[in-house]
Parts: structure tokens; sequence; C-alpha cells
């Protein structure tokens, strides 16, 4: 229930649309009351012998309803007919069912934008926490069950509980209606209904419980077959290489196998409350019609002509009832997905602006390391850098070297605080970088990762990715600097040619030309280049390195290399091993130490 009002809460940006279907709902209810009450006073006058009414004082109560339709009926036959006031009932009949459907359809246009509004609203808050959630939840989650929980458990919602919103908006106010309606007319025979419906309610709602935990292990289970699609799309490659399609097939097939049967518990789960309901309404009715004929027949408690219009009331009774249990059920397989979506708006942001932060706009003098060390989950055992130290001052070039898994690409990745540290400060100008605003920070870094994350978009857009403002000159200049602009005219559409997913139209080298052009545009004040040209070939390579020198010049600028012979000219190499600065320097000292730079060195001169 509590995931169901944290649906409602969206509706409260609705509430205007909320008002309009909960008015026009009550002139349905109301019109559909008359419609169904004023034909019995009817056939009671029409084929009664009595004829003479008496009129009643006017009130809300039944009997003064009932006798007055009667009195004025009555006079009516009396001077005009009874085939004239068959007439007269027709068309009041036709325009009370009229006035019920026509309000009831202004009640579901209404509901249509609160419906689709809420699922909008939905994924636009879902996008915008996983935007700003931090890395180390990523981590954690596998992508395909995130895709889920944004597309197909999203979907569920919509489908289960937005298209059952109009009925439970509507159907809990014709049941109120109608059981009042009833209660005015017979107390005691209402009494039966209010013991019996309960109990009914009360089965249908354990299938809506199982049902809600069927559901809960089906959307699980999507999750798992989406992440196992996104795998094998990505590594197509591999498996046909290690010709490993049946392994694949085969876990594949489990997996949806296991899905097929949580769905057919599902499916037969929810398609029973609907007959079931449907029977324990009809054993409701039966009980009602046998006690009210007692009624009746017995002590004379209760006018036949009542009795009648409590019946027809009461079988109409059973159609909401029923689609509020089918409501209920379909909500109850929606609110599985609900908690799957509240796991995401409910993660923590741990990566968020202090109170004041302090605001930067430009890089002065140095940015220092101090006693850094860090891990990516806290309680976990072993540190990922292990106290370090390093000062980078305005302008150098410092280079990080080592062993894969030493540490460098964290190293970098603390500085634009993807991750924050446990132990230790990072500072900028003499502030902590946690002090600052976060956008601030970033505005002064520019990233070029090793692996290039481009965009399914033109080539133009990619490189302009978050510069709303730049002009196709700036852009076309980027890419010279870059050595790209060659390549690009190339293309069918020049800069606004679409390069694919991930820019899979392209050649690894070209795609992190484009991806190193972006970060030229963008002229930050400090670079961080993770293996920036490693996906080049040696030509590519070198007309990469000497844009990058001249982009280098003026800048702080922090280079992730494996290839030794790219960060030669470094004001500084740092050498990492196992989390730990092990040796520092530049190129010829390092050299002249005969080290662990030296055996790096001679490594890649031998290959």
């Amino acid at each position: 229930m509590k995931n169901y009002l944290r649906l409602l809460k969206f509706v409260l940006a609705y509430k205007g649309y909320a008002v309009m279907n909960i008015v026009f709902n009550v002139l349905s209810v109301i019109f559909s009351l008359f419609s169904l009450t004023m034909v019995v006073p009817f056939l009671n006058v029409l084929f009664s012998q009595q004829t003479s009414y008496q009129q009643l004082p006017w009130s809300f109560s039944p009997k003064a309803l009932l006798g007055n339709f009667n009195y004025f009926l009555a006079q009516f036959i009396t001077q005009h007919g009874k085939v004239e006031a068959l007439e007269l009932i027709a068309g009041l009949v036709v325009v009370m069912f009229f006035l019920k459907n026509l309000f009831r359809y202004l009640a579901m246009y209404f509901i249509a934008p609160i419906r689709n509004g809420v699922v909008r609203d939905l994924r636009n808050r879902m996008y915008e926490k996983i935007l700003y959630l931090p890395l180390t939840y990523f981590s954690e989650e596998r992508k395909g069950d995130l895709m889920a929980r944004m597309t197909s458990d999203v979907q569920e919602i919509e489908w289960s509980i937005m298209q059952s919103l109009e009925v439970i908006f509507r159907e809990p106010l014709t049941v109120i209606l109608f059981l009042t309606t009833m209660v005015l007319m017979s107390a005691k025979l209402s009494l039966f209904v209010f013991i019996l419906l309960p109990l009914a309610g009360l089965i249908i709602g354990q299938i809506g419980k199982s049902l809600r935990r069927t559901s809960t292990k089906s959307q699980a289970k999507m999750g798992m077959l989406l992440s196992n699609i996104e795998e094998t799309l990505g590594g197509l490659r591999i498996i046909k290489a290690f010709t490993s399609e049946n392994f694949a097939t085969e876990k594949f097939h489990k997996l949806n196998d296991e899905y097929k049967r949580l769905m057919i518990r599902l499916y037969r789960k929810r398609d029973l409350s609907s007959p079931l309901s449907e029977f324990l309404g009809t054993v409701v009715l039966v009980t009602v019609m046998y006690f009210g004929g007692r009624l009746v027949f017995t002590d004379a408690s209760l006018e036949p002509s009542v009795f009648i219009a409590f019946i027809a009331i009461f079988s109409q009774l059973i159609p909401p009832a029923k689609s509020f249990t089918e409501a209920y059920s379909n909500v109850q397989k929606g609110l599985a997905s609900a908690e799957r979506i509240n796991k995401i708006l409910d993660a923590e942001i741990t990566i968020r602006d202090k109170e004041n932060p302090l605001t930067i706009t430009d890089f002065k003098k140095e940015i220092e390391y101090k006693n850094v060390s860090f891990r990516y989950v806290k309680g976990e055992t072993g540190y990922i850098l292990k106290d370090v130290n390093l000062k980078i001052e305005k302008g150098k070039t410092i280079a990080l070297v080592g062993q894969s898994g030493s540490g460098k690409t964290t190293l970098a990745d603390l500085l634009p605080r993807f991750y924050d540290l446990e132990l230790g400060e990072i500072k900028i100008d003499g502030e902590n970088i946690n002090d600052y605003r976060i956008s601030d920070l970033r505005k002064l870094m520019g990233i070029v990762t090793q692996e290039s994350i481009l965009f399914n978009d033109t080539v133009f857009n990619n490189i302009a990715f978050g510069m709303k403002d730049a002009s196709e000159e700036d852009v076309v200049t980027a890419a010279k600097i870059a050595n790209a602009h060659d390549f690009i005219l190339q293309m069918p559409n020049g800069y606004q040619t679409n390069i694919g997913d991930r820019g899979n139209k392209m050649s690894g080298g070209q795609r992190q030309r484009i991806s190193i052009a972006r970060a030229i545009l963008k002229n930050p004040p400090i670079l961080i280049l993770d293996e920036a040209t490693s996906a080049l070939d040696t030509e590519s390579e070198r007309l990469v390195q000497d844009a990058l020198m001249k982009l280098m010049q003026n800048r702080t600028t922090l280079v992730i290399a494996h290839r030794l012979s790219t960060i030669q000219h470094a004001d500084e190499i740092v050498v990492m091993q196992k989390g730990e600065i092990l040796e520092r320097g530049k190129h010829h000292e390092l050299l002249e130490k005969g080290g662990a730079y030296k055996k790096l060195y001679d490594l890649q001169s031998f290959v």
C-alpha cells in the first residue's frame, strides 16, 4: 500500500483533472442509479390494480422518491393513458442512460492525462536519478536489470496500475452510493451484504497477495533476460570466435523457460480472480434474494416494489465490485514493478553538493592529492589506492604509468569526483574539492577516456556534446586540431552524418579522434587523458599526439599511458604499483635510476 500511495503522489500534479474526473464519475453513478430505480415504480403502477398514490413530502429517502414518482406516474396514466406513459418512461430511460454514459466518457476523458502524465513523470524521475547516482551504484547492478526497470517495469505500471486508476476511482464511489441507497431501502437486508461481501473480498485478497509475490519474481527474471540479451549483443564477436553459440543458446533458453513458468503461474492466478469474484458475487446475490423474499412473504417488513429495486441495484453492484477486484489484482501485479522502481528512486546519491558550496571558475595554482586512500565499497578489505601524495602544478603535465590494476584510472577519476574519498583529501587551489560545487568543478576538466564513448547522434552533436552554444566554426576547428576534419568531410553528410550506436560506423581511431575533438572544444584548464591514443594506428597516433602536445601547452594535464613513448616529454612521470607511488621523476631520470620504469621501458623497447 505504501508503494501505491507513493505513486498516487504523482497524481497531485494533475489535481485539476482528478477533480473533473471525480465530478463526472459522481454524475455518472447518480444517473446510473436513477436509470435503475425509475423502471420499477413504472412496472408497479403499470401492472398493479392500484392507481391512487398519495404525494409525500420531498426528501432524499427512497420511500419519498419512489412514492412521489408513483404518484406523478399514476397521474400521468390517468390523464394520458398507459401507452403514452410507456413512451414517457422509455424516453426518460434513454435520456438517463445517455447522460450516464456521457458523464462516464467525460470522466475517462479527464483521467487520460493523469494516467499518461504520471507514467511520463515516473520515467523522467528515474532517468534523472540514474544520471546523478554515483558510479559505484552501477558497479553493483546489472545493466540489463536497470534497463528492465526503466522499460518493462514502467510499462507494467502503465498497464496494470494506471489503466486501473479510473476503475479504482469510480467503482468504490459506485459501490458506496449503491450501498447507501440499499441501506436506506432495507437495513436488515443490507446487513447480509456487509457480512458476505467482505468475506468474498478477503478470499480474493489472498489471491492478490500471491499474485504480487509471483509478479516480483517474474520482473526480476525479466531483468536477468534483458541482461543476458545485452551481454550477448555486446559479446557476439567472442561468442562466435569461441564457437559458443550452443552454450549461449542453452543459457538463454534456461532463463526463458524459467520466465515462461513464472508467467504461466502469474496468468493463472490473475485469471482466477475474475471467475472467482463472479461466483462469489452470485452466491451473495442468491443469499440476499432468499432472505429478502422471506422478509416480503413472512413479516411484510419489505414492500415488493422496494425489494425489486433493491435486487436491481444490488445486481448492478456486482459488476463494479468485480471490476474493482480485477483492478486490485492488476494493481498487486503492478506494485511488484513499483517496488523494483523504488529501489532506484530510493538509492542514495552519495556524491552531492554540500550546503553553500564554493564556486570556482578558473584554475590558478595547483592540484594536490594528500594522503589519499580509496576503496570502491566501504568495508571491503584492501584499498585500491594507499596513502597517495601528489602535487600537480598549473601548466604541468603529469603522466601516470604502471601495470593494469595499479590504480592509475582510479586516481584520475577521483579528481572530477566520480567517486568520493574515504581517507585523505584532494585540493584544488588550496580548497578541498568536496567544498566546490560539482558542476563548477567538472567544468574545469576535459576528459578523453580509454574507451571512446560516443552517442547515437551526428558527428557535430557528438563533438559539441554538452555545449549548446557551440558554433559550426568552433566544431570544425576542434576537429582539425584532433586531425578528424578530413575523414569527417568524407562521410555522406559530413558533420551531420549519424555515427550509429556507440559510433559503430567509424573505426576505432576515428572514434577516438572525435572524443579528443570534444575535449578540445570544451577548452578546459585541466585535461585528463586516459589512454587517449590507445585506439589509434601509428600514423594517426603521431598526428593526434602532435595536436595534443599543442593543446597541452599552458594547460594542466594528467595523462594515463601504457605506451611510454607518448609521455617522454611529461614534466613528471609517476610510476604506480598496487595502488602506491613507486617512482617519480622525468623520463631520463627514471631510466638512469634503473627501477620499475626502466623495466617497463625495456619491455616496450624489446617489443
